[in-house]
């Protein structure tokens, strides 16, 4: 019986990630949306759900009982660090137990290959539910032009929103491959490509597990 292997996909903003997650499906990949997942924590049906309301006060609670989330990122994103390490300390426990269990029902059947796309893979430690870590990377100025364009932001802020994550030389030591995204979409079609030829080739043998 052949074993699931598991992909952690990570990158920074405006890198890629999602495009590549796109392009790894067409190959037949399941992808597990990491972000999706976090937005299930705040459901009222979370366990998270009464925690973040007592962390962060009653007001961030909409008409409908759920949480507002622009509410809460207005408290969460601004110039206190604090606030955000304390909302990480509430969801991505629940986020990392709930992934690894679903995770874990896909290998069960037998699923061939799983992407977990997570912008925060490495900064979660999330790295020991997964085989092997892929990082899509791009150059600080193509991104900076990528957030202005995609986000309708400034300079300033585009530049704001790089500085407060990894750099890619952080991230890439935490990285089994590495696809490059400067270039045009048939460029980064063909690396993707590439990368998914490596991978079958590779896994005739059994996946090299990253310790829990």
């Amino acid at each position: 019986m052949q074993l699931s292997i598991l992909i952690g996909l990570t990158g920074g903003i405006a890198s890629g990630k999602s495009v590549v997650s796109a392009m790894l499906a067409e190959h037949g990949a399941h992808i597990l949306d990491a972000d999706k997942v976090g937005h299930e924590a705040y459901a009222r049906v979370s366990p998270c759900y009464n925690d973040v309301i007592a962390a962060f006060g009653d007001d961030i609670v909409a008409p409908d009982g759920e949480i507002d989330r622009k509410k809460l990122g207005a408290k969460v994103f601004g110039d206190n660090p604090g606030q955000r390490r304390k909302l990480e300390g509430i969801v991505w426990p629940w986020m990392r137990e709930t992934m690894r269990q679903r995770l874990d029902g896909l290998r069960s059947q037998n699923v061939r290959v799983v992407v977990l796309e997570a912008a925060v893979l490495i900064e979660a430690g999330w790295q020991p539910l997964v085989d092997r870590v892929w990082l899509v990377t791009v150059n600080r100025d193509i991104a900076r032009e990528r957030i202005i364009s995609r986000n309708g932001l400034d300079a300033a802020q585009a530049e704001a929103r790089i500085d407060a994550q990894l750099t890619n030389e952080e991230r890439a030591q935490h990285a089994d491959l590495i696809i490059e995204n400067n270039g045009s979409l048939d460029e980064l079609r063909e690396r993707v490509d590439d990368a998914w030829r490596t991978l079958q080739a590779a896994s005739a043998g059994a996946p090299a597990g990253r310790d829990a």
